[in-house]
């Protein structure tokens, strides 16, 4: 997820006019996966705009056409956890969640098109969104277990919310929403095609005041097609409404569909430690007051996961440094998590707090 820095092209840029402000992710050869960097820049153009009486909305989107981001730039992550470097991994994602925070909270009206592939920091940018928009392009995910993590960025908050077990199901296994997916699940609110979005930042630049950018989008919005994560609600609501892991995986084997029997194998590849504590973590978020509570919780998980678990390195290696796609998670088998050691992760406390 990185790539070379050989231009000195910024790697996040903004416009302003006709009311609009325009943030756009730039890196398109690393799908705009997030850095440090990127992190400080988008949140110091907020922070410019927000009294900016020029600017009454802002849309954010993705350089490229492959996706608004790809996700967090993991393989600085790997790079930082390997050098023992705590305090940059800590500085890394305090203000990355901060920036979350922001974004949920910003006075202003921020417009999210999540065209492509949008996954992991991606979901944190456009899921927390006042006005999420989606396309027939779109793949959004939290993946976070196929490395041997957990879902962050505030995902597990959109995930507890989610119908039924569906945020359970999307947690554990990492599945890919289509543009239906996205919007029956919650991470999304319309659905526009991808040709028709240049029209639509066109007719954002040139709305009437008062600015009304919700009726303006509803003139492009298409009505979802049938989503299959509603169809598949019978057995998935059933399967992981089982309290553990293991459990989870006895009743997928018990069930007829195809699309069970597939979930299982795919969680053959993921990690134990990672889908123990991401069932639990996405529980514990519908019990949350606010979304920042269910960025602390993450924050005290992704820095056990970091300072105290192997799996986060080995994920990273066999995906992204090595890439032999074949990691050896510890423990090897989801019936090896104990409780205590889930438990543990959510008693974590990082060195340094997540909010001053």
């Amino acid at each position: 997820m990185t790539e070379p820095r050989a231009s000195l092209e910024p790697t996040v840029l903004s416009h302003r006019g006709g009311g609009l402000g325009r943030i756009t992710l730039n890196r398109p050869r690393a799908i705009n996966a997030l850095d440090l960097d990127m992190i400080e820049q988008m949140a110091r153009i907020l922070d410019e705009w927000e009294h900016d009486p020029d600017v009454g909305l802002v849309v954010l989107d993705g350089a490229g056409d492959r996706g608004l981001c790809a996700g967090g730039d993991v393989r600085s992550l790997y790079d930082q956890i390997t050098a023992g470097n705590a305090p940059d991994t800590a500085a890394f994602f305090r203000a990355e969640y901060a920036l979350n925070a922001r974004i949920a909270e910003y006075p202003k009206t921020i417009l999210a098109l999540a065209d492509g592939i949008t996954m992991g920091g991606g979901i944190g940018l456009a899921g927390h969104a006042a006005i999420r928009i989606v396309t027939e392009r779109s793949k959004l995910a939290m993946p976070e277990t196929r490395i041997g993590f957990t879902p962050d960025v505030g995902g597990t908050w959109l995930l507890g919310r989610a119908p039924g077990r569906i945020g359970e199901y999307l947690g554990v296994t990492g599945a890919v929403m289509d543009a239906a997916d996205a919007v029956y699940a919650g991470f999304a609110d319309h659905v526009v095609p991808s040709a028709r979005l240049d029209a639509l930042r066109e007719a954002l630049a040139t709305r009437a005041d008062p600015p009304s950018p919700t009726g303006i989008v509803l003139l492009f919005d298409e009505t979802p097609g049938p989503s299959r994560l509603a169809a598949a609600r019978p057995w998935i609501d059933d399967a992981f409404a089982a309290d553990t892991v293991p459990e989870v995986i006895e009743r997928l084997r018990a069930r007829p569909e195809p699309e069970a029997a597939a979930a299982l194998d795919l969680m053959a590849d993921l990690s134990p430690t990672g889908m123990a504590v991401t069932l639990e973590a996405v529980r514990r978020a519908r019990d949350l007051p606010d979304l920042r509570a269910d960025l602390a919780q993450e924050y005290r998980l992704v820095m056990w996961f970091g300072q105290t678990q192997p799996d986060l390195v080995e994920g990273i290696r066999a995906q992204l440094v090595d890439k032999d796609r074949t990691p050896a998670w510890t423990p090897a088998t989801s019936a090896q998590v104990s409780r205590d050691t889930v438990a543990s992760a959510f008693t974590h406390a990082p060195a340094v707090p997540l909010w001053d």
